[in-house]
């Protein structure tokens, strides 16, 4: 098929490298002419894991480029929203302002058998919108919605091999079948593959990319809403998680206690689903997801109290190392990231914070020029009177406590993670906290 990814960040430019790796002719739009261009030259504008790879290898096929003019989209017949939704500046809400402006910008261009898809994640009742901003155009183009479940880190193995498909197709029999012809060329391998296909309408496609990721926020809020009270008790919350987790109604997965979550989905994806119940009348239904969001903002206020308690009531003339700034690893995404919180918290409060990030240490030297930045966890550590782990690189897991300690002032570890060994690092001489654990 021949398909076009309007967006070309983290999300679509994944989605076009991948699409085009199975054998699809795609063309990536995006307004940014230098992120353009580097994807043209084989350039990632972003960390991910694989991405490079398969970027270099759909280019040098010949059925992957990149453009800002969007005439050259009147060609191609699928037409993906790859988009960002970001929170509104001052409310809770998505911001659809890029979603407007990419079907605005394909409307003159849309060829007669196109098909117009949407995989950004957007409230409820966007694609209906969407539809009928499209017959004001005088298009009859139909429309379809195809949310993604991409996790940073695993972008491309996400694309190409889905754990379930989604389709959210129009109420028309015929638009659904033409959308849903479209879909199911799209995705053959996937399908042939046995990939679950779910089919729906509108809402429930919308929907169901937002329940999954509030899901997942309550999900971990829950065990640190339950570390909270094993600090008050002397309870392990590790232990806690993994006898529940043996619950298979339950899972182990997103059980583990740390300092929350961050990323450029589940924070604003809540609030925006909280905005959208409120807007539609049921503020009630998603109340809990208010204090989902308070536990995790609370989560990085204490590691913030933790850390100054141990320097003995204050940071003022310290030294904090801390490792870690992306807001998970394998990703070099520092948005809402709650390492660099905490790093930039513990500066505005008269510390010396050196931060390091495998990936994301030119991000913190442009987004945080207060802090400073190091090459790795040892030389950030060097004179450090404290040192906090707070994303969980691989790197970080392995360091050696005893060759670490050569090189600090004080032996304090706050593992923010529980990833590292607690009685490893306190047989080497820490002082070793953590969050939910004696």
């Amino acid at each position: 098929m021949r398909i076009t990814t309007v967006g070309c960040g983290y999300l679509g430019a994944v989605y076009a490298a991948s699409m085009a790796s199975i054998g699809h002719e795609v063309l990536g739009l995006d307004v940014d002419q230098k992120k353009i261009d580097d994807l043209n030259q084989g350039v990632a504008p972003f960390h991910e894991p694989g991405f490079s790879a398969v970027l270099e290898e759909a280019l040098g096929s010949g059925r992957l480029r990149f453009s800002t003019d969007y005439s050259d989209a009147a060609d191609y017949s699928a037409h993906v929203i790859c988009v960002g939704t970001p929170q509104q500046i001052d409310a809770a809400g998505a911001d659809l302002t890029y979603v407007h402006a990419a079907v605005d910008s394909l409307v003159p261009h849309l060829a007669d058998d196109a098909v117009v898809l949407g995989r950004s994640t957007v409230p409820v009742g966007t694609a209906a919108s969407l539809r009928e901003r499209l017959r004001e155009a005088g298009k009859d183009t139909p429309l379809a919605w195809n949310p993604e479940f991409l996790r940073e880190g695993f972008a491309v193995e996400d694309t190409l091999r889905p754990d379930r498909i989604v389709y959210g197709l129009p109420d028309d029999p015929a638009e659904a079948a033409r959308a849903r012809e479209v879909l199911d060329l799209m995705y053959a391998p996937m399908l042939e593959a046995d990939t679950p296909l779910v089919v729906g309408n509108y809402a429930t496609a919308e929907l169901v990319k937002v329940s999954a990721n509030s899901f997942l926020a309550t999900k971990i809020s829950f065990i640190n809403a339950v570390a909270e009270v094993c600090e008050a008790t002397g309870a392990d919350v590790s232990v806690i998680a993994e006898a529940i987790g043996l619950d298979d109604r339950i899972g182990p997965k997103f059980l583990r206690a740390g300092i929350g979550f961050g990323g450029g989905c589940l924070p604003k994806d809540i609030r925006a689903f909280m905005a959208r119940a409120g807007e539609l009348g049921v503020t009630e239904a998603l109340g809990f997801l208010r204090e989902v969001d308070n536990v995790n903002n609370r989560r990085r206020d204490h590691v913030v109290n933790m850390a100054r308690q141990e320097l003995g009531g204050t940071f003022t003339g310290k030294r904090v190392a801390v490792l870690g700034a992306s807001f998970k690893p394998d990703s070099d995404d520092t948005r809402q990231s709650p390492a660099l919180y905490i790093a930039s918290k513990i500066s505005g409060r008269g510390a010396d914070v050196v931060v390091t990030d495998p990936a994301a240490n030119t991000r913190v030297h442009a987004e945080r020029p207060n802090l400073a930045v190091a090459e790795d966890a040892y030389a950030a550590a060097a004179g450090a009177d404290i040192v906090l782990l707070l994303t969980e690189w691989k790197q970080f897991k392995e360091l050696d406590p005893v060759r670490l300690r050569e090189v600090v002032a004080t032996p304090t570890m706050i593992d923010g993670r529980n990833v590292l060994d607690p009685a490893a690092w306190r047989e080497a001489g820490w002082t070793y906290r953590s969050m939910g654990r004696p």
